[in-house]
């Protein structure tokens, strides 16, 4: 299901509607069958910036236009809807199929498996339409593998943008490892008072 905008983005925020490219760990976001290697980092922006060209994009190589993105986050989100802004002449992405969770995801795989979740997608060059999650199924969501299967008949796959637009937990991921291990017990911490003699024995 995708949508258009239905207000004027200068007087809504759009920018923090799409902000969770902030929460993206940028260095770790891989792609396979991308003619340049590292070029997938270019398409995770600020909304403003969707359109901009000059920071590069994402193309798959010559004659075979698959693209399998892998973009993982430094919290947990809520994805409730994602943006594709593709390229002219044919190249822009016409399917999209979602993994969720799942590290190390190959082409094989991605055919193989079962995706979370699968949209027919519109040549959306001006950045108007966003789709739409089934959001039961898009929660804690530490990253996500985006499999791009074909394009509009050209030769190659582009895209110049990918927004996410939900929520993000406020901790970091390392942060929350951390707390969990501080909150376990800790034997030597549950000392009482003893009723008589005024010392300190442990609590069996």
């Amino acid at each position: 299901m995708s949508c258009t905008h239905d207000h004027n983005c200068e007087d809504h925020e759009c920018s923090s509607d799409w902000s969770l490219y902030k929460h993206i760990d940028l260095s770790k976001v891989s792609a396979l069958n991308e003619s340049v290697s590292g070029s997938a980092k270019s398409v995770f922006k600020a909304w403003e910036e969707r359109l901009q060209s000059s920071g590069g994009h994402l193309e798959s190589n010559e004659g075979d236009p698959e693209l399998l993105v892998f973009v993982p986050f430094t919290s947990d989100v809520k994805i409730k809807s994602i943006s594709i802004v593709g390229g002219p002449e044919g190249t822009s992405p016409s399917k999209l199929r979602v993994f969720i969770n799942r590290e190390g995801i190959d082409f094989s795989d991605a055919e193989s498996m079962q995706a979370v979740q699968e949209w027919e997608l519109a040549e959306n060059l001006q950045g108007v339409l966003e789709y739409q999650t089934r959001y039961s199924k898009f929660q804690s969501v530490g990253n996500i593998t985006l499999h791009f299967p074909e394009s509009f008949g050209g030769d190659t796959t582009q895209i110049r943008y990918i927004g996410f637009k939900g929520e993000a937990t406020q901790l970091k991921r390392d942060v929350v490892a951390t707390i969990v291990y501080e909150i376990r017990p800790n034997p030597s911490d549950h000392k009482t008072k003893a009723e008589t003699g005024g010392g300190f024995s442990q609590v069996e």
